[in-house]
């Protein structure tokens, strides 16, 4: 289950409540900090409430692909939206209220799609991890964390760009199909030998330009299979016509309960899948001496956040550390912000972070979340639309 929920949800106000999302920016023209005239998204509000520092986020933006994020235009844009609001509701909220709200909203609605797939099915949650990934998700993960009452959350080195990791890790593959329409009987072997090797050539030819060595290559063949005057065929995996046979009528009948007496079957289409077994990458455990000596933090940042779900906001010092500097065992108290090259990692109040062996980075909730306050009476533009997503 997926929600549309990321730093380019487009954030808007109708009058009445403000929403995050669905629609997004997207990486072009993006959140209007990234100087093309975006609008505000939910990595402009991350900005505007100090989550993002300009100093530790890459600079390539403007004409030249080398001016860091726009911090000005963010918050003309949040003030203009803060005065719109207040004309329309009669509630007056500053800039850095209004980016931190859409933030409840954005994380709620993340929440709410885990809870969706989990504690709607009975699944308690308190007792898993979170695993965090995507560029922005290291700024949403303890607060989400919080909604959902789990106290751990876990981030791979790569987890900003898990999604190209992933796929430079994966096997290589290429599927080659050929049309038969012959029944399955006694003798048919010699015709489904003869298809399968012509295709599994073709199939090791092509992954061989791509570089898989012999040693390296697996071939599958399997026949699609399905009875007689029917439509629906079956994948089982290539063999003899007895042991097609078997397996197609087990398979059948795991799936719709019964099997056919009697009826003739027919090998529809025959496939030899090509893969290319790419070596697996080793993460290996390093351990450290226990009386290094942490690094310093690099800076300070003011941050505006709450220290637990739907409670006021305020500001809190926030030490600034690099991902790189920091080393296996090395651990960091929040309120804090750990900038790295592909991501930056916010550790809420009350939350700490440490350094796995592994080179991960797992945070801990540290301190109990508070009891929750009263909401008031008043209509809360912001808290129409969390409520109005449940």
């Amino acid at each position: 289950h997926t929600v549309a929920a990321g730093g380019g949800s487009i954030i808007t106000f109708d009058g009445q409540r403000f929403r995050v999302g669905p629609e997004s920016a997207g990486a072009d023209p993006g959140p209007a900090c990234y100087r093309k005239g975006g609008p505000l998204a939910v990595t402009d509000a991350n900005l505007m409430v100090g989550k993002l520092l300009p100093d530790f986020f890459p600079h390539v933006f403007g004409p030249a692909a080398d001016q860091p994020l726009d911090e000005a235009v963010v918050r003309e844009r949040f003030a203009a939206l803060a005065a719109e609001a207040s004309v329309a509701t009669g509630v007056e909220r500053r800039p850095e209220e209004i980016a931190q709200g859409c933030l409840a909203i954005a994380n709620d609605n993340m929440a709410n799609a885990i809870k969706e797939i989990s504690i709607a099915r009975g699944i308690d949650v308190q007792g898993y991890t979170l695993v965090c990934f995507g560029g922005a998700g290291g700024q949403h993960a303890c607060q989400v964390a919080d909604l959902l009452g789990i106290g751990s959350v876990q981030i791979h080195p790569y987890a900003a760009v898990l999604s190209a990791y992933g796929m430079g890790l994966a096997d290589l593959r290429t599927i080659r199909q050929r049309a038969l329409d012959t029944a399955l009987e006694p003798g048919i072997e010699g015709e489904l030998e003869a298809a399968r090797a012509e295709l599994a050539c073709s199939a090791a030819a092509e992954l061989a330009e791509q570089g898989i060595e012999p040693e390296a290559l697996r071939l599958e063949a399997r026949a699609h299979i399905r009875y007689a005057g029917t439509d629906t065929p079956i994948e089982v995996p290539l063999g003899t016509p007895d042991a097609m046979r078997a397996a197609f009528e087990a398979e059948h009948k795991s799936r719709y309960g019964f099997t056919v007496e009697g009826r003739g079957l027919v090998v529809e289409t025959l496939t030899v899948e090509g893969i290319g077994l790419m070596q697996a990458i080793d993460e290996p455990e390093v351990q450290v001496a226990a009386d290094r000596d942490p690094p310093a933090p690099v800076g300070k940042a003011h941050m505006f956040t709450t220290s637990a779900p739907h409670q006021p906001a305020e500001t809190f010092e926030a030490a600034v550390w690099r991902r790189e500097d920091l080393a296996r065992g090395d651990r960091v108290r929040g309120p804090a912000i750990v900038a790295g090259s592909t991501t930056t990692i916010v550790v809420e109040p009350g939350w700490a972070l440490e350094v796995t062996p592994r080179d991960h980075v797992v945070l801990t909730r540290v301190e109990k979340l508070p009891e929750r306050v009263a909401l008031g009476t008043h209509c809360d533009p912001i808290l129409l639309e969390i409520f109005n997503n449940l």
